[in-house]
């Protein structure tokens, strides 16, 4: 079991926000909340989803960049506040 930490953007989008997931765009890690936190939770499910179906598909999750991505090989524990 390995614990991946992958960098999020979060901006500002008119009366929204916009997140997405920089090293997983390509595999659709881009969506939206009305609120920042909203916004961050979005993107953790999407992260989530994309990752599972990368393993579905026997596709390599990536690990690199390393400004992008972290991959400790035990279980961690990742708070965001």
């Amino acid at each position: 079991m390995k614990t991946y930490i992958f960098k999020v953007v979060i901006e500002p989008d008119g009366e929204r926000w916009h997140a997405y997931c920089p090293i997983l765009e390509r595999y659709g890690a881009i969506t939206w909340g009305y609120t920042q936190e909203e916004a961050l939770k979005n993107i953790q499910e999407v992260v989530e989803m994309v990752v599972e179906e990368l393993k579905e598909d026997n596709l390599p999750i990536p690990k690199e960049p390393q400004e992008e991505v972290e991959v400790f090989p035990e279980p961690r524990a990742v708070v965001t506040i």
